[in-house]
């Protein structure tokens, strides 16, 4: 569907040239659609080899933590994890990836002096107890990683999306109507001055015919 304009010259270059940046940008859009669906990819690989490996991790921690429940009292294990024995500070900052802003995470540990990972004593709890807390500890960089990820995938496919609204608009609506106005201005600028060609004939004919009388 062609636009509502007047079909003058003044009209022609101005839809011309509205054109030319409607195609410049249709360009660059698709460039970048094209760009941030390579990243998102490989965001995506990275994402479910995380994902696979912090599952793997976390349930061989829940396993630990099944077999300690099964041989300590509900009480007595509740009263050796409830206090833990460093402090965690998360800090998230911002990069940009191709116009978008992806989370970086970072966590620093605060540890107590002379303190261990382990936020209790050994004499009444059981060595798979230790294995599931020590497997938890060395999974939360990971999992930590994986939340980035994800995060970061999520939020490209938001802009992937976007970007590809904006190129389809572009290249399906805005430029083939542009490039429709521009024929039919062309085509009655052209018909325009073939009437007037014609006119000028027919009064040249008329000067001429009445030359000779």
């Amino acid at each position: 569907m062609r636009l509502n304009v007047n079909p003058t010259r003044m009209e022609l270059s101005r839809l011309r040239k509205r054109l030319q940046v409607a195609s410049r940008g249709h360009k660059l859009l698709k460039d970048k659609e094209d760009e941030l669906m390579k990243k998102f990819i490989d965001l995506i690989k990275k994402n479910n080899e995380l994902r696979i490996d912090v599952e793997k991790e976390l349930t061989e921690s829940l396993k630990g933590f099944m077999m300690a429940k099964a041989v300590m009292s509900p009480e007595m294990l509740e009263e050796a994890i409830i206090m833990p024995a460093e402090k965690v500070t998360l800090e998230i900052s911002k990069k940009n990836i191709m116009s978008v802003n992806v989370p970086v995470m970072k966590f620093t540990k605060q540890e107590n002096e002379g303190s261990s990972i382990y936020p209790y004593g050994y004499a009444q709890t059981t060595g798979e107890l230790d294995s599931a807390i020590k497997r938890l500890y060395e999974i939360l960089p990971r999992l930590l990683e994986l939340a980035e990820v994800e995060k970061s995938c999520q939020l490209m496919a938001d802009e992937i999306e976007k970007t590809r609204r904006r190129v389809n608009a572009l290249e399906y609506v805005m430029i083939p109507q542009l490039e429709e106005t521009i024929n039919y201005i062309t085509m009655k600028l052209d018909e325009n001055e073939r009437s007037n060609l014609t006119r000028l004939m027919k009064i040249k004919s008329m000067m001429e015919a009445e030359n000779q009388v």
